[in-house]
């Protein structure tokens, strides 16, 4: 006697938990509008730069009479290069992550942990390590100590120190030697805006992102 046909069935409660599984570990859509907001504001503020032979004109260069002198160029030459000393420390601080490889793979596992495990973890897909569910607060709490551990108790934290330095001494030596007569200081645009202002529009853009994502402050 031939069998009957069996009819397939499918559970729906395994449909679902496979459905939400397959969610990505980051908030795709806020990470994305993050990056993007982000992006926009750096080239909004490194479009507002001085023009690099300006700052490396050989002859508007002078050694400064006094102290007094020296501190009323830096701040001069501070207000109208402000970009251009940005984007010189950055180059300085990325140059020193490069020539130490280790650091800079600590450094970008440090930030992907604060992505991927807190900052744009969809709020309803809890942290499961090694078959254990870690709540918001201790997520939060493991990172904060994580983060000191890595800047101040590992070399990574000298490295960064050492490199801000030397880029803020960069910037000082530029600054009291670079003779601010030729600038066209009453030119400048309000005190408020410039590179500060991208400063800003970067912090509102990844504060909306945020906002975006689950909120964080709802996690602790």
């Amino acid at each position: 006697m031939a069998n009957a046909g069996t009819i397939p069935m499918t559970n729906p409660q395994s449909t679902a938990g496979g459905g939400a599984q397959s969610q990505p570990p980051i908030a795709t859509p806020a990470f994305r509008a993050f990056l993007s907001r982000l992006t926009s504001s750096t080239r909004q503020g490194l479009s507002q730069r001085r023009p690099w032979y300006e700052l490396v004109d050989r002859s508007a260069m002078a050694r400064p009479d006094n102290l007094t002198d020296a501190y009323s160029r830096i701040r001069k030459n501070l207000s109208y290069f402000k970009v251009n000393y940005v984007t010189l420390l950055v180059v300085v601080l990325a140059f020193s992550l490069l020539s130490h490889p280790f650091s800079l793979l600590v450094l970008l596992g440090l930030l992907a942990a604060w992505f991927f495990l807190y900052l744009f973890r969809p709020s309803d897909q809890p942290l499961v390590i090694f078959g254990r569910t870690f709540s918001d607060r201790e997520t939060l709490g493991a990172l904060v100590v994580l983060t000191v551990f890595v800047v101040f108790l590992t070399s990574v934290g000298s490295l960064l120190i050492s490199a801000l330095l030397i880029g803020v001494a960069i910037v000082c030596l530029h600054g009291a030697f670079r003779v601010p007569e030729d600038l066209f200081l009453d030119d400048q645009e309000p005190t408020n805006s410039g590179f500060l202002s991208f400063l800003g529009g970067a912090a509102s853009s990844a504060a909306a992102a945020a906002a975006a994502a689950p909120a964080v402050a709802s996690r602790v």
